[in-house]
């Protein structure tokens, strides 16, 4: 799934830049591993709970994307 529309990101590439040994601290450090930067900044909520999510090892349902309005 797609999770940032202007740099095309999906959440499997985020996903794998959460699970390298260094991992990022802030949004703008995910955005330079994934070798981009912030655009529109819509994703960057998305992003920190997805980053949240890796540091405490839970999982955070985001229904926004995935049609069920």
């Amino acid at each position: 799934m797609i999770v940032c529309s202007c740099n095309v990101l999906s959440d499997q590439e985020v996903r794998a830049a959460l699970s390298r040994e260094q991992m990022p601290r802030s949004t703008s450090q995910l955005y330079g591993c994934l070798g981009c930067s912030p655009r529109c900044g819509r994703c960057a909520g998305t992003l920190r709970r997805m980053m949240d999510e890796a540091m405490t090892g839970t999982a955070v349902i985001d229904n926004r994307f995935s049609g069920s309005r």
